[in-house]
């Protein structure tokens, strides 16, 4: 690994959902990439909820493979949920967080832990030509607009889920509360030592994404609204732009009247204005509706995700009562 010692020790977090086919080929794979080039390595694949054998198949790889760990979630909580869980499990000094179904390589992970020098403590791979379609990649826009409120334009251009980061800003993961978590997010609470590499970025092994446009979108507001003000800023700017405008109209109104002599006309001018007030007015309760939302799933402690078992090749197959 160029530029990089061998005593580092790294843990491979890979969140799973519906991605079978792709496993064992992941397993031997990042096998391949990092074997003999660090200390010691662990490979953390969460099962977030998979309705295919992806857990059969990753509690077969971890008792056969004992640098093989795997987590089966209760349910489909998202991805990031599912990462949280296997930061949080993670044991090694270098985090690297990665898709199951290999559009990320495997093998570009040796750029990303040679870029975490001194000057970094995150390094994203950024895909130099990605193989979404267009939705997708609208989408994936909208979240990185969403990403941009509450990271920083800079930092949010470079962001991607292909990403590694020293264990030491786990720290801001362990006390987190909310079921709504950005990894990306919570990352910027630490440190703000950001960079980003180019990355081959192949197509996936299990044909389309299972993020829709509508997931990417949901994603991006639940972002905006759980880790950003904006939106509010937002709601309090048309509030004072209708309010001008409300103003604009009664000196319309009263100077009328002063140079005509007459009031001005009819029932849809005054249907018009009442509409546009009234949906000015409902969009801010609806911005504050959502923060209210969050602040009361806060106060109700729901957890992020639930662990049903775990299995690797030291211990045997345990329940774990959450």
């Amino acid at each position: 690994m160029t530029g990089r010692r061998h005593a580092e020790t790294v843990s491979v977090v890979v969140p799973v959902y519906n991605s079978q086919p792709a496993l064992l080929e992941l397993v031997e794979r990042v096998q391949a990439a990092l074997f003999g080039d660090v200390a010691d390595l662990e490979l953390i694949l969460v099962n977030d909820g998979s309705r295919d054998r992806s857990w059969e198949t990753i509690a077969d790889l971890a008792r056969t493979h004992r640098w093989v760990r795997g987590i089966n979630l209760m349910r489909n909580y998202g991805q990031h949920n599912a990462l949280l869980c296997g930061i949080r499990a993670a044991r090694h000094e270098f985090i690297v967080t990665m898709d199951a179904d290999l559009q990320h390589p495997p093998e570009e992970m040796r750029k990303l832990l040679g870029a975490l020098g001194d000057d970094n403590d995150v390094v994203y791979g950024t895909p130099q030509r990605p193989h979404h379609d267009l939705w997708r990649r609208i989408g994936s826009w909208m979240t990185r607009i969403a990403l941009q409120s509450a990271m920083g334009a800079e930092t949010a251009r470079k962001a991607s889920a292909f990403r590694a980061f020293r264990r030491e800003l786990g720290v801001a993961f362990v006390d987190y509360r909310s079921p709504f978590i950005s990894i990306d997010v919570v990352l910027t609470w630490d440190t703000n030592r950001f960079a980003a590499v180019p990355v081959r970025h192949d197509p996936s092994r299990l044909g389309a994404s299972s993020y829709t446009f509508r997931s990417l979108v949901t994603q991006a507001l639940n972002m905006m609204t759980g880790f950003s003000i904006l939106p509010l800023q937002v709601a309090s700017l048309i509030g004072f732009a209708f309010t001008l405008f409300g103003v604009g109209v009664l000196a319309y109104v009263i100077g009328r009247y002063f140079l005509q002599g007459t009031s001005v006309p009819g029932f849809p001018f005054l249907a018009s204005v009442i509409a546009l007030f009234a949906g000015a007015q409902l969009f801010a309760l609806g911005i504050i509706g959502e923060y209210l939302a969050r602040m009361h799933f806060r106060m109700m402690e729901r957890p992020a995700y639930a662990v049903r078992s775990e299995v690797s090749a030291d211990e045997s197959d345990r329940n774990v009562s959450v």
